[in-house]
């Protein structure tokens, strides 16, 4: 896959902008805060709809504008698919519109898959060194753009787990009794085993490709003989009845979501683990380790999506050859021959010895 043509208007710094980036290498460069970032930005907005640095999309319409607006004309191997985001300042229904060719789509999940992208960049560090919630984010728009079922069951278990969260706290205030909480809380529970199942299921089959993608990615990057290994980090996805076992712990377990008035059990708690030779990059691994193994991570995104697609996602870089040393670089970009790349960076030295088919200066929201 290829961008072919990108147009924002009112989009962050950017008033109005068109970008034809090469089908190789584009670099963007310029110094901080100018907008490169933004255009990045914009691919990402149109490849999973929302953004991966905000989850305000107001905040992406320029201060003095109504509206904002993002169009990518695309090409893959089963032909054209444009996309085109526009953002409504006042909210409500519209505030969001989604179209694919000329045609309005109604749930978002029709996007997905449309324009396939990885994105990197030096913030993806916190994919080792966070918590889980960034590893799951992580999971979620990957997977999404694979999967639309999978984007469904997780809007489906967010809104349910949001008013089980809400139903919890409105019966420990009113000290219902236990026969009470558990007819009302009976119908979300199963709600969520159903859609928490799907999404487990997802996720087992997802970090078992991961696993085996970031180990080869890792050996490329490095060329140590040390191995990274990642482990889904789930008590129900060995089960062979998933949606069972949840079930059956959410009902156990209500006492105690109770007491503290949220839910204790299901995938917005699932993680995965990572080592090195058996050590956990998150405690053991020094920056570099560190830093490789989160670039393995995206770097095995894009070998799951590429194969799954049967065609390569357009590979995102946010500043991030400043951050790896020469060998590194070289090994990066020859781990992905012939994909189109948007790489940003504030000093064009830091592509010394890349086969670049378009530099581009990025200054004050203009391409230059």
């Amino acid at each position: 896959m290829r961008v072919i043509r990108a147009e924002l208007r009112a989009f962050r710094n950017y008033a109005s902008v068109t970008f034809e980036p090469d089908a190789g290498i584009t670099v963007l460069c310029g110094k901080n805060a100018q907008g490169k970032t933004n255009l990045l930005e914009a691919v990402v907005l149109c490849s999973v709809g929302r953004s991966h640095r905000t989850n305000h999309d107001r905040e992406l319409i320029q201060w003095d504008a109504p509206r904002a607006s993002v169009s990518l004309e695309t090409e893959r191997r089963d032909g054209t698919h444009d996309v085109k985001i526009i953002l409504n300042r006042g909210g409500g229904a519209r505030a969001k519109q989604v179209l694919i060719g000329a045609s309005p789509v109604a749930r978002i999940g029709e996007l997905m898959g449309h324009v396939p992208s990885v994105l990197f960049s030096p913030e993806d560090l916190s994919l080792v060194k966070d918590g889980p919630g960034e590893r799951r984010r992580f999971m979620d728009m990957t997977l999404s753009q694979l999967r639309p079922q999978y984007f469904y069951a997780l809007q489906q278990y967010s809104r349910a787990l949001k008013q089980r969260n809400g139903l919890l706290r409105a019966l420990s205030i009113s000290f219902a009794s236990a026969s009470e909480a558990a007819s009302q809380l009976e119908p979300w529970d199963e709600i969520l085993s159903r859609a928490g199942a799907s999404i487990i299921m997802y996720r087992v089959w997802f970090l078992d490709r991961l696993a085996r993608d970031a180990r080869d990615a890792h050996a490329h990057l490095s060329g140590s003989n040390e191995t990274l290994a990642a482990r889904f980090i789930c008590p129900f996805g060995k089960e062979d009845n998933a949606a069972r076992a949840l079930l059956d712990a959410l009902r156990n377990g209500r006492a105690r979501d109770l007491a503290s008035r949220g839910t204790g059990m299901g995938p917005h708690r699932d993680d995965f683990e990572l080592t090195l030779n058996g050590k956990q990059v998150k405690v053991y691994g020094s920056q570099g380790q560190q830093r490789t193994a989160a670039l393995a991570l995206k770097l095995a995104a894009f070998s799951t999506i590429r194969d799954e697609l049967d065609d390569s996602p357009v590979l995102l870089l946010d500043d991030v050859m400043s951050e790896l040393d020469a060998e590194r670089r070289r090994r990066l970009l020859s781990w992905t021959p012939g994909v189109q790349k948007i790489i940003t960076c504030t000093d064009e030295s830091d592509l010394t010895g890349a086969v670049v088919g378009k530099m581009c200066m990025v200054d004050n929201g203009a391409i230059v």
